[in-house]
């Protein structure tokens, strides 16, 4: 019997666990899933025969060693910055490790650590890192195996609500971490066009969209996410002309959320005096000029010129930012007071559905003549358990975790999922789950 420890019951774990609890029998797996709060834990395993429920603290040395020890493979769906803990523990003691987060500098560090352990620490493998991963490099071998050159790569992932069930102004309801989504994009991202590097500052960022027409689902805006030089490397690219990463939103959003980055509403290294009695129109106007004979509407139209038009004012009014109501919040940053007032309107209804899109856009020459690819994806959740996101994260880590009990990854060290016996099973398993990718190919020029 393989034992595979989970830890994390998050939301985004549901599909996660689901998958490895109906293979469990088939495989002779037994599942426990570790959390710090144990009737969480409990509510994921449901009452499955093969499964087990647990309280999991990282930082109980002992104890938290004492479970790794009495497993066979490590799932961490931990918050992402105690990923390096949990595999530490893991290369100590021999023990294979998987989660959908990101490669940090740290974790990339323990490479040969790992190496000599004769395992591998697998990362990124979920939706965006992970399933971008996958499609980009199953298209870019395909391409370069073929004979031709790509000199661009684009590629755009959104985490937005399902059509039917987008009902506000803002055509944006939060699907994931709040907080990722309010500190979106800071610092500068880069990029690069026809050879030409490209730098965009935060305060420009959401100046700065590209619009598409994606599968069926009508207009997208896209603004560049932080590093996208990085992924040369990774996708073996490294002298391409073009590349560039972005995320999804509808028409008009990036126009709004810019006067709150304008005004300094997203900032999170100080905090703003005496938070909890002031109304959240005290919070806006503390960013404009002491004028106070003049409302706080205006002063902001004056400073924002954003504010001006008269759809982005609208979803700037919806959202109650002039509103006499209180903050409630202490000693709380400027982002935090944005995120709390957001939660409230942007979270989802209890009948939503999420939906997640990703398209890559592949352009390449054979020679004689300019071609593009486009390959596309939507998926849909199935309700508020079971969200497009958790569908997206979970299926390909779940996947990757039975390839790995089954010996058909042999890979040590710290892997990414870029390697054909990795990605092409994963993408075979996650078409008959509906999850795949629509390509269409043009001629250019």
């Amino acid at each position: 019997m393989k034992k595979i420890l989970i830890l994390g019951a998050g939301l985004s774990t549901g599909n996660l666990i689901e998958y490895l609890l109906n293979n469990a029998e088939e495989h002779d797996w037994q599942i426990t899933v570790g959390d710090i709060s144990e009737e969480v834990a409990r509510a994921k395993v449901n009452g499955h025969p093969r499964g087990a429920a647990r309280v999991f603290d990282i930082n109980d040395d002992m104890e938290s060693w004492r479970t790794i020890a009495d497993h066979d493979v490590v799932i961490s769906m931990l918050p992402a910055k105690m990923h390096h803990l949990v595999a530490d523990k893991c290369l100590d003691l021999r023990k294979p490790m998987l989660t959908a987060s990101y490669a940090t500098e740290e974790i990339k560090a323990l490479e040969e650590k790992a190496k000599k352990a004769n395992i591998p620490i697998m990362m990124e493998l979920g939706l965006d890192p992970g399933i971008d991963h996958m499609s980009a490099m199953n298209l870019i071998n395909r391409i370069k195996e073929e004979g031709n050159q790509l000199t661009s790569f684009y590629s755009f992932t959104g985490g937005l609500v399902a059509p039917e069930y987008d009902n506000n102004p803002w055509n944006y309801k939060f699907t994931w971490n709040p907080r990722n989504v309010v500190m979106a994009g800071n610092g500068v991202s880069t990029f690069i066009n026809n050879g030409k590097y490209k730098y965009i500052p935060y305060h420009r960022l959401f100046d700065r969209t590209l619009k598409r027409k994606i599968l069926q689902l009508g207009d997208f805006e896209i603004y560049a996410n932080r590093d996208s030089l990085k992924y040369r490397e990774i996708y073996d690219l490294q002298n391409i002309p073009s590349m560039y990463r972005g995320t999804i939103r509808r028409p008009g959003f990036s126009k709004a959320w810019n006067v709150f980055v304008r005004l300094g509403c997203t900032e999170d290294g100080y905090t703003i005096e005496d938070s909890e009695n002031m109304t959240y129109r005290e919070y806006i106007n503390a960013f404009l000029k002491y004028e106070p004979n003049v409302p706080v509407e205006i002063k902001l139209q004056e400073y924002c010129r954003n504010a001006e038009n008269p759809v982005v004012f609208e979803k700037l009014k919806w959202l109650g930012i002039f509103d006499n109501r209180k903050v409630g919040l202490k000693n709380a940053t400027p982002a935090q007071i944005l995120q709390k007032l957001l939660e409230e309107k942007w979270k989802m209804d209890p009948e939503d559905k999420d939906m997640i899109v990703m398209q890559h856009e592949f352009k390449y020459n054979n020679g004689t003549e300019e071609k593009m690819i486009v390959s596309a994806m939507a998926v849909e959740g199935k309700d508020q358990k079971e969200t497009a996101m958790s569908i997206t994260v979970g299926l390909p880590l779940a996947i990757a975790t039975k390839l790995l009990l089954t010996g058909k990854i042999k890979n040590t060290g710290i892997v990414l999922p870029i390697y054909k016996d990795i990605y092409e099973p994963i993408l075979a398993e996650l078409e008959t789950f509906g999850i795949s990718f629509e390509e269409k190919e043009y001629m250019l020029g």
